[in-house]
């Protein structure tokens, strides 16, 4: 095997590393991001998206189908198995890096991945600020809600907002909405 066909081969080994990692299905631009944007273990953007297409054509990563959201990437067993016999080939040194980063990291991922918000002006000057609460299993949102703010500024500080207290608004609304059992 040449040089180059063994760096294609530890790029396509790490992204199927971070995911093992990580854990939680990820859309490719934040893949893009923690391989490339902040953290230069693939060299470029064109690069990165490659090895995600190739990965999928190879059946190690399974593309979801989703129909209202942005598609998600989860590796599948056998790129498990695949990352269990040949994760040597990425240095101690590159693993921990990925560990570490995904340590300090994963929640800041899965509140991007399954707490959305989208702005939409109105005709009126007003703005719907949809915020959602994306599920990992099905492809529909948990949870969703519409309101309208006066400014562009307020709508985008109520997705800012969002991101931190999703899980909080969510806890509420369900407590408050439906009964239990007991």
């Amino acid at each position: 095997m040449d040089t180059n066909q063994q760096e294609s081969t530890v790029k396509k080994l790490i992204v199927l590393y971070v995911l093992e990692r990580i854990e939680i299905p990820l859309t490719e631009q934040s893949i893009i991001d923690i391989c490339y944007g902040k953290n230069n273990w693939i060299d470029n953007y064109m690069e990165c998206k490659e090895i995600i297409y190739n990965l999928v054509d190879s059946g190690f990563i399974y593309k979801t189908n989703g129909h209202s959201e942005e598609d998600r990437y989860t590796i599948t067993y056998t790129g498990r198995n695949c990352l269990s016999h040949f994760y040597q080939r990425i240095s101690q040194e590159l693993r921990e890096n990925i560990a570490e980063f995904v340590k300090d990291n994963k929640t800041a991922f899965k509140r991007s991945q399954e707490y959305v918000s989208t702005i939409d002006k109105n005709s009126d000057g007003s703005y719907t600020v949809t915020l959602k609460i994306r599920s990992a299993l099905i492809d529909e949102p948990m949870f969703e809600l519409k309101i309208k703010a006066p400014s562009r500024q307020a709508a985008i500080g109520a997705s800012n907002i969002w991101r931190e207290k999703a899980h909080l608004i969510y806890e509420n609304a369900y407590e408050t909405l439906i009964e239990s059992d007991e």
